[in-house]
């Protein structure tokens, strides 16, 4: 092409640019790249020759932003153009009496939904009060909101005779976790808890319809209302409606810590039965968790909380998983910090209780006891397996070793880090532990810093004592699938339900959906979220025949799992009066 050659049509969109910060680039780019003078390059964008001398000076310190920062794709971080998009639908709504459930139902059927807590937080924002369910007002206590919410439905116990003989749901997919629950024997759970019953629902019933908001990854227990409208749910709990966010929270706080422990004791007697958790290698992950409060002045301790890497209100939960089967069998959140550090003891006696002896070994980080308590383990002839705090004593032997020291050993594992550097000490002495423990340097583990491991178990190997501490670094991991699936970490200003209570069903949801996933082929691995979204959200139909329940999912991609799933062809629920349970895959 010849070097005279007319510009390309659109040229005049980089010759003479109309917005601003690209005029400032052009003019920049002559300068730096064309090696214009300061009047050319001024002269041919516009800009004076001390303006474009100051430019140039502004580009070199760093002040210009000519280019927006990058970001992912989709709206700008803080904006929510859904919401912003049905506000003044929602403000309409509201004058017209609606309550959120309502106005949440409106908008989904004109095809712009918008959840509840959405739907709440405009109507907080425009300066909307709360409306009352009560029958004696004729409008809200508020001028600004007139008109009451529409009641809901009283719950009740499920009645088969008037029901239909057919029902849709979008969550048939949640009676899938029947067949485990009828195998753990809740109602005999419940009675081994003594959880009580009242005159119009029975515990099992209660328990049931607190389960299904975790089993459905419904974030509170005020959001109970959205599963009203859905028969499996209340089929499910054996309610024709379930309970509402009242009568769970008035529920949930006549019940004792004590009722929680015997409810997990009696749970894990059929853990070990069902092959969900092990009484013979009995080897336990231990960890906290500090479940966060996000409201005013609350009357909680302040702990450490990891994800914001600083010390906050929070109620202070206990795990303890087995190391074998992956499965939690025991939490507590009645912890203070007075009585953190004896919680491994109230776990060897809980253990204990449920198997006949002693947990085997206890896997811990170091900040999870102290050195007295690791020697009242050593006397009851538990192992223990933990960190050791680097004290400037520590660091300056750790700094004096020499690479003659350290031994290389191959762990059993993939990744980069499966070949780490060890120096052992067979006998070390700790502050306040009674007596020597066995002291192991470890370098390459994946952390700059070297892990220094001790235990009083002088008979494992070495390779055997850092995998089997390297397998308990993915407890956290796991806390954090529990908490994203069966949202444990959902305190609100008014804690609606009691946290202990909380705990103990997530358990119970993760033992569950840990049955499930061993009945589905190619799934034993995966997380419960995975479970949830990918068969307990299947929609489908319920159909009742005479003593007998058919549960009809919709075909979806995972339908060829769910056929060649080992799910029993029927099962006899006791809470449906002994009905039949059968499953038909489209």
């Amino acid at each position: 092409m010849a070097a005279g050659s007319p510009q390309r049509k659109g040229a005049e969109a980089f010759t003479a640019p109309a917005q601003a910060n690209q005029r400032r680039y052009e003019a920049l780019r002559a300068w730096y790249v064309d090696g214009l003078t300061y009047e050319q390059a001024g002269e041919r964008f516009g800009y004076t020759r001390w303006a474009m001398v100051d430019l140039v000076r502004q580009h070199r310190a760093g002040k210009l932003e000519l280019f927006a920062p990058p970001r992912r794709p989709g709206p700008p971080p803080g904006t929510a153009p859904a919401r912003d998009a049905a506000r003044g639908r929602v403000i309409e709504l509201r004058r017209q009496g609606l309550s959120t459930y309502e106005i949440s139902a409106r908008l989904s059927a004109k095809h712009t939904p918008l959840n509840r807590t959405s739907v709440g937080e405009i109507l907080a924002e425009e300066g909307f009060a709360r409306l009352i369910r009560h029958p004696e007002p004729e409008e809200s206590i508020c001028p600004a909101t007139p008109g009451r919410d529409t009641r809901l439905p009283r719950a009740a116990v499920l009645d088969f005779a008037a029901w239909p003989a057919r029902l849709e749901s979008t969550r048939a997919g949640l009676l899938l976790a029947v067949p485990d629950l009828v195998a753990l024997d809740l109602p005999a759970l419940a009675r081994a808890a003594g959880y009580p019953g009242t005159r119009v629902i029975p515990a099992t019933s209660w328990l049931l319809s607190l389960l299904a908001l975790k089993l459905t990854r419904t974030r509170r227990v005020s959001h109970v209302d959205d599963l009203l409208a859905d028969p499996a749910a209340g089929l499910l709990a054996g309610m024709a409606v379930l309970p509402k966010k009242s009568a769970l929270t008035d529920y949930s706080y006549r019940l004792s810590h004590d009722h929680q422990q015997r409810f997990l004791a009696a749970l894990d007697q059929e853990m070990i039965g069902k092959g969900l958790a092990s009484a013979e290698e009995a080897i336990f992950d231990l960890d906290f968790h500090a479940v966060m409060h996000w409201g005013r002045d609350p009357a909680l301790e302040k702990h450490y909380v990891p994800r914001r890497s600083q010390r906050a209100r929070s109620v202070l939960t206990f795990f303890a998983r087995d190391s074998g089967a992956h499965n939690l069998v025991y939490g507590n959140a009645d912890i203070s910090k007075a009585t953190q550090a004896r919680e491994v003891i109230a776990f060897c006696d809980h253990w204990k209780a449920v198997s006949g002896k002693d947990p085997a070994m206890l896997v811990m980080d170091q900040k999870v006891t102290t050195q007295e308590v690791l020697g009242e383990l050593d006397e009851r002839g538990v192992k223990f397996l933990t960190l050791r705090m680097r004290s400037p004593a520590l660091l300056q032997h750790i700094s004096g070793l020499t690479a003659a020291d350290y031994k290389t050993v191959a762990l059993d594992r993939a990744g980069p880090d499966n070949k780490p550097r060890v120096h052992a000490d067979p006998a070390v002495r700790l502050t306040s532990y009674p007596g020597t423990v066995r002291q192991l340097v470890v370098t390459g583990l994946g952390r700059d810093a070297p892990t220094v491991i001790i235990t009083n178990d002088h008979q494992m190997t070495t390779r055997a004592i850092i995998g089997q501490y390297a397998r308990r670094m993915t407890i956290e991991q796991r806390l954090a699938e529990i908490i994203r699936a069966f949202c444990t970490d959902a305190l609100s200003s008014a804690v609606n339900l009691n946290v202990d209570l909380d705990i103990m069903l997530a358990i119970l949801a993760q033992a569950l959906l840990a049955a499930l996933r061993a009945r589905l082929p190619g799934y034993a691995t995966v997380t419960p979220d995975t479970i949830q979204r990918r068969f307990l959200e299947t929609p489908g139909q319920i159909i009742i025949t005479g003593n007998e329940i058919t549960v009809r999912l919709e075909r979806r991609a995972y339908s060829p799992v769910l056929r060649k799933a080992s799910l029993p062809a029927q099962t006899s629920v006791p809470w449906w009066g002994n009905r039949i349970l059968r499953y038909e895959f489209a």
